[in-house]
C-alpha cells in the first residue's frame, strides 16, 4: 500500500524512504473511478519492473478467477489493457459483437453482453501499468464523455502518485480485492430481519444468496429440501461443489454469465433420478439470489447425467482451457510453445518447473525448459538415447503418460534416478501425440510431492492433446524458417570482397510472408580490370525465386569475368532469364565501378534508381536510361550511363522493398529515402546501412524482401 495525500502539505513532508504507509491506494483509486463511472467491476494492472508484462494488481466487483487467463500478460498481447498500456490510449468495447471482432479469444471465453474500458496508467515520462473496467450489457454501445473525462482524469491521478511513490522509494504493497463494490440503488431498513426470514421461509419455492465467488451465504428450508443437501454442507462452500450432481461446467458458466453481464439468467439441471429442477440467477454488484423450482415438461434431452464418484475440484476451469486453447493456436516457434507452456498451462496446473522433449534419430533432444535451479538436469538428457532407463525416454517411446506422486515411486522404478536429483518432489511426463504420432513429450515437476487424481491426470492428458498440436506446428515451423534461411545464406555472398578505393556494406531482410525467402541479391565481383557491383530483385518469395536469383547472380559473376560491358552483361543476363523458360521477370541495376578515374558506368534493366551522396551531402536520385525487366524481350538493349563517383559519395543500391508500402507514393518514399541518406551519410558505413533499413528491420510483418548495396569511394589504389 502506498498512503498518497492530495492536501496542501502533499509532497513538503515526505515519509521516511522505503516505508509504505496509509490506505490501500489501488484500491481506493479503483473503486473510486467504478462508482463514478457506474462500472460493475474492474482491475489494475501494473508493470513488472522493466519487463513488458501486466501484472494484476487488483480487481474488484467480480472473483479474480473470472479473469484467471489474464492474471499476468505480455504487453504484446491481444488484450485491452495491454494495447492501452502499450499505446497509450483508451481501449473502448462496446459489447459482444465488437469483442469478438477485436478480440476474439477473450469473446470465445466470456462470450456474454458487456462493455468495457481500458486506460494507461502513466506520466509523461513512465508507464506504470493500466485499468480496465466494465458495464452491463444495458450501457450505451458508445461512451459518453463524462464517462471517458472522469476515467481519464483517475487514471492521470493513479499515475502522478505511482511516480510520487517511486520517486520518494515507498513500495505498492500487495491490497485484497475489495469484492463487494456496495449496493447501487439498494432500500435499507424496509423489513426486520426476524419477519424477512419467517416470509423467506413460507414461500414454497427454494431461495440462495450467493456472494461474488459463487458461495452460499443463505439458503432456506425448500432450497435444501431441493437440492437434497443439508444447510450445514452448503453454507460457505460454492453450489457446484456441495452438490454433486451440479458440478457441470455448464452451470458454473450460468453463474458467471449473470454476473458479468448483470442481467437475469437461468438454467434446469437434473436431480438424480429423475427430478429436473429450474434455477434462476438474479444478479447485483454484491452478489447473486438463486430462485430454485420444480421444472415442468423438461424432455430428457436435458444435460447428461453425471457420472457417479467424488465431485472433484476443477484442475482448470473452462474459461482458462477455451483461452489456453486459442493462445496455442498463436504461437510459431518451438520457444513460443516453451514460454506459453511455462507462463499460462504449468501455473494452472500448480507446477513450478517443466521441460519439453523430442526426439532425432532415435535419441533424446531437449526441446526447451523452465523453472529448474539448474538447467544442466535437463541439459543432460540431450542425446541420450531412447532405450535408455528414464522415464522421458520411456514415455517417448511408448506414447504412454506416467505420474510421479514421490521421489520415492520414481525412484523405485527407475533406480538411475537417484544419482541425478533434480531437486523436485512429484513429475507428471505426458506424451504428446498428434495426428496419431509422438511429437514430444511434456514433464511437469512439483516442488512437494503430489499426488495425482483421476481427474487431474484425466486434465493433464487432454492439455498435453492441445500442446501436441502446437508443437507439431512449430517444429515444421522451425524446420521450415531453419531450410529457408540456409537456402538463403548458400546464394547470396557470405561477405563482400575488398575493392581497391572502395568501401561497401549490405543489409538483406527477407518478407516475413510465404517461405520468409526470396528472390532479392546483391553481389561485388573483384574482377580485372575493374570491379563490379549488382543488385537485383527476382519476382516471388519462394523456392523458385530463390533457385532462379542464384542462377542469375552466377551468370552475372561469369559475364564479367570474361570481360563483357556493362550493356552486355545485362543483355547476355536477359537472354539466359528467357532460355530458362522460369516465367519469372527480374529487374537488376549493374555498376561497373573506377574509383581510380572517380567514375561509374551503369546499366539498369527496370529496377529503383540507385541515390548518389555527394561529398557536400547532397543527394541525387539517378534516374539512369535502361531497358525492360529481364526475361520478358529476348532482344532487348540496354543503355549505360556514366555517373561521377568522387571520394566521399555514396551509392545506395536498393530493392523496391526498402521504399515500397501501402499507400506510399514511391516518389515519396523514395525523397525521404534520398533525405535519410542525405543526413547520415558522413557516418560509418555501417551506421548509415542500418538507419536505412531500421524501420524495416524493427517491423514484425514484411509484405516484400529488402536488399540494400551501399558503395562508398574513397582515396587510395
Amino acid at each position: 500500500m502506498v498512503a498518497v495525500s492530495d492536501g496542501p502539505g502533499s509532497g513538503r513532508a515526505p515519509t521516511a524512504v522505503g516505508a509504505p504507509v496509509g490506505h490501500p491506494l489501488l484500491s481506493l483509486a479503483l473503486t473510486g473511478m467504478m462508482d463514478a463511472v457506474g462500472a460493475h467491476s474492474g482491475a489494475v494492472y501494473l508493470r513488472v519492473g522493466d519487463e513488458p508484462v501486466l501484472d494484476m494488481a487488483v480487481m474488484a466487483g467480480l472473483p479474480r478467477s473470472f479473469a484467471a487467463p489474464w492474471e499476468r500478460v505480455g504487453l504484446s498481447a491481444p488484450v485491452p489493457v495491454a494495447d492501452a498500456a502499450r499505446e497509450r490510449r483508451l481501449v473502448w468495447v462496446g459489447g459482444e459483437e465488437d469483442m469478438a471482432r477485436s478480440y476474439p479469444r477473450i469473446a470465445v471465453v466470456l462470450p456474454y453482453p458487456f462493455a468495457l474500458a481500458a486506460l494507461p496508467v502513466a506520466t509523461e515520462s513512465k508507464v506504470y501499468g493500466a485499468v480496465f473496467v466494465t458495464w452491463p450489457g444495458s450501457h450505451p454501445p458508445e461512451l459518453s464523455d463524462g464517462e471517458r473525462q472522469e476515467l481519464e482524469s483517475a487514471c492521470e491521478r493513479l499515475g502522478r502518485r505511482l511516480e510520487r511513490a517511486a520517486a520518494e522509494n515507498r513500495p505498492v504493497l500487495p491490497e485484497t480485492d475489495p469484492l463487494d463494490t456496495g449496493p447501487i440503488g439498494a432500500v435499507a431498513d424496509t423489513l426486520g430481519p426476524i419477519e424477512a426470514a419467517r416470509m423467506v421461509a413460507r414461500l414454497p419455492y427454494g431461495l440462495c444468496s450467493l456472494d461474488l465467488n459463487g458461495r452460499v451465504t443463505f439458503a432456506n428450508a425448500a432450497a435444501t429440501g431441493l437440492l437434497g443437501v443439508a444447510a450445514s454442507r452448503l453454507l460457505g462452500t460454492q453450489l457446484w461443489a456441495s452438490v454433486p450432481w451440479l458440478n457441470d461446467p455448464m452451470y458454473e458458466e450460468r453463474h458467471r454469465a449473470a454476473l458479468l453481464s448483470q442481467e437475469a439468467t437461468s438454467f434446469v439441471a437434473l436431480r438424480p433420478p429423475s427430478d429436473w429442477l429450474s434455477f434462476r440467477l438474479y444478479p447485483s454488484t454484491t452478489g447473486i439470489s438463486l430462485r430454485i423450482s420444480r421444472a415442468r415438461g423438461v424432455s430428457e434431452t436435458g444435460p447428461a447425467r453425471p457420472a457417479r464418484g467424488d465431485a472433484p475440484t476443477r484442475l482448470v476451469s473452462m474459461s482458462q482451457a477455451l483461452s489456453l486453447a486459442g493462445a496455442l493456436t498463436e504461437t510459431v516457434s518451438v520457444q513460443d510453445v516453451v514460454r506459453l507452456v511455462a507462463t499460462e498451462i504449468a501455473p494452472a496446473v500448480g507446477s513450478q518447473a517443466l521441460a519439453l522433449l523430442g526426439t532425432r534419430v532415435g535419441r533424446l533432444r531437449v526441446l526447451g525448459h523452465h523453472g529448474y535451479p539448474d538447467p544442466q538436469v535437463v541439459e543432460r538428457c540431450e542425446g541420450m538415447p531412447l532405450t535408455s532407463p528414464t522415464p522421458g525416454a520411456h514415455v517417448l517411446a511408448h506414447g504412454v503418460p506416467a505420474f510421479f506422486d514421490s521421489v520415492q515411486q520414481l525412484e523405485r522404478l527407475y533406480p538411475a534416478r537417484h544419482a541425478t536429483p533434480d531437486g523436485f518432489a512429484a513429475w507428471a511426463y505426458l506424451p504428446l501425440i498428434a495426428s496419431g504420432r509422438p511429437v514430444g513429450a511434456c514433464v511437469l515437476a512439483y516442488s512437494e510431492p503430489h499426488a495425482f487424481s483421476t481427474h487431474e491426470r484425466a486434465v493433464l492428458t487432454s492439455l498435453a492433446g492441445l500442446i501436441a498440436q502446437a508443437l507439431d506446428r512449430a517444429l515444421l515451423y522451425d524446420t521450415k524458417h531453419q531450410l529457408a534461411h540456409g537456402l538463403q545464406a548458400a546464394l547470396l555472398p557470405p561477405s563482400l570482397p575488398p575493392l581497391p578505393g572502395i568501401e561497401a556494406t549490405a543489409r538483406y531482410l527477407p518478407a516475413t510472408r510465404g517461405m520468409e525467402i526470396g528472390g532479392d541479391f546483391y553481389d561485388l565481383v573483384p574482377s580485372r580490370p575493374l570491379p563490379a557491383a549488382v543488385i537485383g530483385d527476382v519476382q516471388g518469395h519462394n523456392v523458385t525465386a530463390a533457385g532462379l536469383m542464384g542462377q542469375i547472380r552466377t551468370a552475372v559473376r561469369a559475364y564479367t569475368t570474361v570481360g563483357q560491358e556493362p550493356a552486355e552483361v545485362m543483355r547476355s543476363t536477359n537472354r539466359l532469364l528467357i532460355d530458362l523458360g522460369a516465367e519469372l521477370f527480374a529487374s537488376c541495376l549493374y555498376l561497373r565501378l573506377d574509383p581510380g578515374h572517380g567514375r561509374a558506368v551503369m546499366a539498369r534493366a527496370g529496377h529503383p534508381p540507385p541515390l548518389l551522396r555527394r561529398p557536400d551531402g547532397r543527394v541525387r536520385v539517378l534516374d539512369l536510361a535502361g531497358g525492360p525487366l529481364l526475361g520478358i524481350d529476348g532482344e532487348a538493349t540496354y543503355a549505360t550511363t556514366e555517373v561521377g563517383l568522387s571520394p566521399g559519395s555514396v551509392l545506395a543500391l536498393y530493392t523496391d522493398g526498402l521504399i515500397e508500402a501501402p499507400g506510399t507514393d514511391i516518389e515519396d518514399a523514395v525523397t525521404a529515402l534520398g533525405r535519410r541518406l542525405g543526413e547520415s551519410g558522413d557516418r560509418p558505413l555501417e551506421e548509415v546501412a542500418d538507419g536505412l533499413v531500421g524501420y524495416h528491420a524493427a517491423a514484425e510483418e514484411r509484405i516484400d524482401d529488402v536488399a540494400l548495396l551501399l558503395l562508398r569511394a574513397h582515396e587510395g589504389p
